[in-house]
């Protein structure tokens, strides 16, 4: 099966290398010359520029506008799917926008699963991210052999496209709620005089644990801000919950709050590095040090 995987950031690539795992002839897709690099495979700067007759590609971009360059424009992929390929759009998107995608798929004779995932670049690399998706059963019969390959859960959401959108705009909604409560805590527990490690042994073993916390904080017990996952992703993110829900008329006053956090990230300087590090905004406030920092606690990564 010759498939494109179209976007080889830290899900991108990840997915990307998966699928080259499973046996899948692949090629990557990216602008970036570095990244085209770090795959270590086939990769091309342009959709345009991959061989004819893709039977799948897969798109991890960063938003539905990325998403419809790179199909639809005329360096897009489309142009070199196979008739009846399938395209499996996997950038978090309004649900309005992943019906518009999936309504050109359709007037180029090609089926479309709108189909976001999680779970981060470890479940990438691993082949288990969970993917939710809607398309026709045509489309998630063409998409089977891919989704084998990169995903460990596929949540079959109906055939109308839209559907796995707003899935994954839920679960964005609490995604960045449960990281900004994350770094709260640990803001708190700093301001204290709480030993950092202690508190993240003491918080996974009770009742207020999270995945968030525990896989968060384990990124500001290291001093570690590379970006795995960018504060700014959740700014656009939670704009996106916000939209639904006045779309939907519910107040999200949660989601509305942690969306401000993130936007407060970017406005000192840090909306690049990595989510976790929304903790930053509490720093600029009260002053305390992180791990690593001079008068901060030991920067190490937690045991286990």
């Amino acid at each position: 099966m010759k498939v494109a995987v179209i976007g080889l950031g830290s899900m991108g690539g990840g997915a990307a290398t998966s699928a080259l795992r499973a046996g899948l002839d692949v090629t990557g897709v990216d602008p970036s010359e570095k990244a085209r690099n770090a795959f270590g495979n086939r990769a091309v700067a342009r959709g345009a520029d991959l061989d004819a007759g893709q039977d799948a590609v897969l798109v991890l971009t960063v938003n539905a506008a990325q998403a419809e360059r790179a199909l639809y424009s005329e360096e897009g992929a489309a142009q070199r799917l196979a008739p009846g390929g399938v395209v499996i759009c996997s950038a978090t998107m309004a649900p309005a926008d992943a019906k518009r995608l999936a309504a050109e798929a359709a007037s180029r004779g090609l089926l479309y699963l709108d189909a976001p995932v999680s779970g981060g670049a470890v479940a990438a690399r691993e082949g288990r991210m969970t993917v939710m998706a809607s398309g026709s059963d045509a489309a998630f019969a063409a998409a089977k052999p891919m989704l084998d390959a990169v995903a460990g859960q596929v949540w079959n959401l109906g055939a109308e496209p839209g559907q796995g959108a707003a899935m994954k705009v839920v679960h964005q909604l609490l995604a960045g709620v449960h990281i900004a409560a994350a770094a709260e805590a640990m803001a708190l527990a700093l301001r204290a005089g709480l030993d950092p490690h202690t508190v993240y042994g003491v918080v996974n073993g009770a009742a207020g644990a999270s995945w968030m916390f525990k896989n968060r904080m384990a990124h500001v017990l290291a001093g570690d801000d590379t970006p795995l996952s960018a504060g700014d992703i959740f700014v656009k993110d939670l704009g996106l919950v916000e939209a639904m829900a006045r779309e939907s008329q519910l107040p999200v006053p949660l989601a509305a709050q942690a969306l401000q956090l993130f936007v407060a990230q970017r406005a000192i300087g840090q909306g690049g590095r990595d989510d976790a590090f929304v903790l930053r905004v509490w720093q600029a406030i009260a002053g305390f040090a992180l791990p690593g920092e001079p008068g901060g606690a030991e920067a190490r990564k937690p045991e286990g």
